[in-house]
């Protein structure tokens, strides 16, 4: 005879075990406020005891929700794009909606669309769009809001929110930074074409010299790795007027950072460095980076609260303040040296 298999446990085994209401388990597997502390972790503590999960797929029939944000991303292991995700998925599982995330490739244009899809099929109430590249004209309607955490002018459709750090002030106050220590002008080393935070930071640089009446010298550029700035590096190293530069991100310092000093070119002394993002080892490179400080946790709350508030039919915030950069002075920029 075969054994009676055992009936999963359900939502009143939790509740009967922790002591509490059946509606009280509800809000606590729901992530719904005005519940205390106390009786969270007993519930949680019951759940784990007697091995209970949600039945997601009801739950989704009931509200018409699924209860979980979807991800695009582009799969990068850089610093920005990291950090984006990895505070995306902190502050979604926070406010209690599971999370899925799609990788892209940059070279792949179709492939925004289809990780929508991907996601759609999931199920998903919602869509973020993480560390955005000109993927030209993009409509969506995917029945669902979708978020951009970044400028993404080629995307359109009914429910599409832009929650974007100004990129161009970023580039502008690194610039002007350099320009108020008295260099003449200052040469930029930029990301990839296609990325629109590189695109933002090329303009910011040029407003600032622009403001300034300050020549604008040759742009090179890289693909935000050190390898790519080192190659830019040992090009500016070679040019005896450069005595400042505005690097797109850390990364790319450090091969700037080190093209210098193999060429005899003295950081600050001769040529002052700033780059932008402040990774944990920006502090700790010989001379430390100055740098502009993005603030990734701001970026990814602001705009994940007003995707939420469309999710779950609340009233809009009127106007998202948009995160700001900070600069970060540290021992890589110094006033130019008087020439003799």
């Amino acid at each position: 005879m075969s054994e009676t298999r055992r009936r999963p446990p359900g939502s009143t085994d939790v509740a009967r075990l922790a002591g509490v209401s059946q509606k009280t388990v509800s809000r606590v597997m729901n992530g719904e406020p005005y519940v205390s502390d106390e009786i969270r972790r007993r519930v949680l503590a019951a759940a784990r005891e007697l091995g209970y999960r949600r039945n997601t797929a009801a739950r989704a029939l009931n509200l018409g929700r699924f209860h979980r944000i979807g991800v695009v991303s582009l799969g990068s292991a850089l610093y920005g794009p990291a950090s984006q995700l990895i505070e995306l998925e902190r502050r979604a599982r926070r406010i209690g909606y599971a999370f899925s995330v799609v990788n892209t490739l940059e070279d792949d244009d179709g492939g925004v669309a289809r990780a929508v899809e991907t996601l759609l099929e999931q199920g998903v109430d919602g869509i973020v769009l993480s560390e955005p590249i000109d993927v030209g004209e993009l409509r969506v309607e995917p029945g669902v809001p979708v978020l951009s955490l970044g400028p993404m002018p080629g995307l359109t459709g009914p429910d599409v929110i832009i929650n974007s750090p100004s990129n161009v002030d970023a580039g502008r106050e690194a610039t002007e930074h350099l320009l108020a220590l008295g260099h003449v002008t200052v040469w930029h080393v930029a990301g990839p074409e296609r990325w629109w935070a590189s695109r933002e930071r090329v303009r910011g640089w040029r407003a600032a010299l622009a403001a300034a009446g300050a020549p604008e010298p040759p742009m090179p550029s890289g693909d935000w790795s050190p390898a790519s700035g080192y190659a830019a590096g040992r090009a500016l190293a070679a040019d005896p007027e450069v005595t400042a530069v505005f690097v797109a991100n850390d990364d790319m310092a450090i091969g700037v950072l080190r093209a210098l000093a193999e060429a005899g070119r003295a950081v600050p002394e001769q040529v002052s460095v700033i780059g932008m993002d402040d990774i944990p080892a920006a502090a700790y490179l010989s001379p430390p980076l100055t740098t502009i400080r993005q603030d990734f946790a701001a970026s990814v709350a602001q705009g994940l609260a007003l995707l939420v508030e469309r999710i779950e039919g609340r009233a809009a915030t009127p106007e998202p303040l948009l995160p700001t950069t900070n600069l970060v002075k540290r021992q890589s920029t110094r006033p130019p040296k008087e020439k003799t």
